[in-house]
């Protein structure tokens, strides 16, 4: 007689296979910037600040004379305009070469797909739901207040995830497969 209760051994696996590939990047990735030297974190401060001129800007986030906003910003739209900045600068920075990657051959990756589409949808998220002309075109102005101000959290959650999943790709990538040592590196 066979007990119902306990699963069979493949399903009683503490986490799925993906899972526990997912925390071995996460694990990999927080190793990757302590090697970094100076010149990786200035290009990924740099990449930061200009990433949050970049959203903050238009968006309004960051009082400017240029730009204005016609609906106030949530609560949440500077929380998400700082992630995105420290995510994508960190992201911005794995692509520096530094001397001991300098002669191999650049790879592309998805990660870069995915880093492109979480700024992007970052911009969307915390921008002025009636401010944004193509949504104005497709649903008018109740439309922007009553359709797409609410699916902008979801948005910046969909936008940062998709920056995590490719800045913890490019970071544990680092890690799991450095460069190897050159003769100029060597000596």
């Amino acid at each position: 007689m066979t007990d119902h209760r306990t699963p069979p051994a493949r399903a009683r696996s503490s986490m799925p296979a993906l899972a526990r590939a997912a925390r071995r990047d996460l694990r990999l990735a927080l190793r990757a910037p302590a090697a970094w030297p100076s010149a990786r974190w200035g290009a990924a401060l740099g990449a930061a600040l200009l990433c949050a001129l970049v959203v903050g800007l238009p968006t309004a986030l960051i009082p400017s004379p240029v730009f204005g906003r016609s609906v106030p910003p949530e609560w949440w739209n500077l929380p998400v305009l700082v992630a995105t900045s420290v995510l994508a600068g960190l992201l911005f920075a794995t692509y520096v070469r530094t001397g001991a990657d300098r002669d191999r051959a650049p790879r592309r990756e998805r990660a870069s797909r995915l880093g492109t589409a979480g700024a992007v949808l970052s911009f969307l998220a915390v921008g002025c739901p009636v401010c944004n002309k193509l949504v104005l075109l497709a649903l008018g102005t109740s439309g922007a207040l009553t359709i797409w101000a609410p699916l902008q959290p979801a948005l910046a959650v969909v936008s940062l995830a998709l920056l995590a999943v490719a800045a913890v790709r490019r970071l544990a990538g680092e890690v799991a497969c450095p460069a190897p040592p050159t003769a100029a590196t060597a000596a």
